[in-house]
């Protein structure tokens, strides 16, 4: 169990995060979700260990959470340059030496001996998974992990984390896009005003659509409609 409690981190004057707790149980892949600014990278950093806490707490299996406990797959990843995805794959082997490089590269259908500056988006997305999975490490923290994946690639994704939660680990994902988490997570945590404002299981999931269009959104949706259905009310 990864239990975060009465977390609290700040910016300056600016608290992102205002006591936040969560209880995430290994077995099963976890979704954040939450508007632009609401604090979900900065949960992933807390986890992970760089960002301060100005309160709170995070303990794994009732113990401190170390770095060397999760696995990050932040956002934008870097490479160093002139360095093929063996090359690369190789460094995070040398901490696992039981991860099959061409096995795993065969999954996930990556060219080992280009240069990774040569790779798409997609792959390079994918490059980096493959580099935080030879880890091998009891918790993985996903920032924004499908983007820039094609179709097939989304699906496979998700697929993986299952099989991934399914053997133990414990798997914390953000999006913005609802869908894809609804698809890949057995629970998903909303993220409002800095806190946990609900978790959803699968069959609530509806319910999660539809509050996140509820209020603000709602209004900008109408009036969206308005000015379409209406186009000279835009003078």
């Amino acid at each position: 169990m990864l239990s975060i409690d009465s977390l609290e981190v700040r910016y300056g004057a600016a608290a992102v995060l205002r006591g936040l707790s969560l209880e995430l149980e290994p077995g099963l892949v976890h979704g954040l979700i939450g508007r632009n600014g609401e604090g979900k990278t900065t949960l992933l950093d807390a986890v992970f260990g760089v960002v301060h806490l100005w309160a709170g707490s995070i303990h794994l299996r009732g113990a401190p959470i170390r770095s060397c406990d999760v696995g990050y797959l932040q956002t934008h990843n870097f490479f160093y340059p002139r360095i093929t995805g063996r090359e690369y794959l190789r460094i995070f082997q040398a901490h696992h030496p039981a991860f099959d490089v061409e096995a795993w590269s065969q999954v996930l259908e990556l060219p080992l001996d280009r240069l990774v500056e040569r790779y798409s988006a997609g792959m390079q997305k994918k490059l980096a998974f493959l580099g935080i999975l030879g880890l091998d490490r009891p918790v993985l923290l996903l920032d924004e992990p499908f983007n820039g994946l094609d179709l097939e690639s989304n699906h496979l994704l998700g697929r993986l984390l299952r099989m991934l939660a399914v053997s133990g680990k414990t798997i914390l994902l953000t999006s913005h896009i609802l869908e894809s988490l609804t698809r890949s997570c057995d629970r998903i945590h909303l993220l409002a005003t800095g806190a946990v404002a609900g978790t959803f299981r699968p069959a609530e999931f509806d319910r999660l659509d539809a509050l996140m269009l509820s209020g603000a959104t709602g209004e900008k949706l109408d009036l969206a409609h308005r000015l379409l259905a209406h186009p000279e009310a835009r003078r």
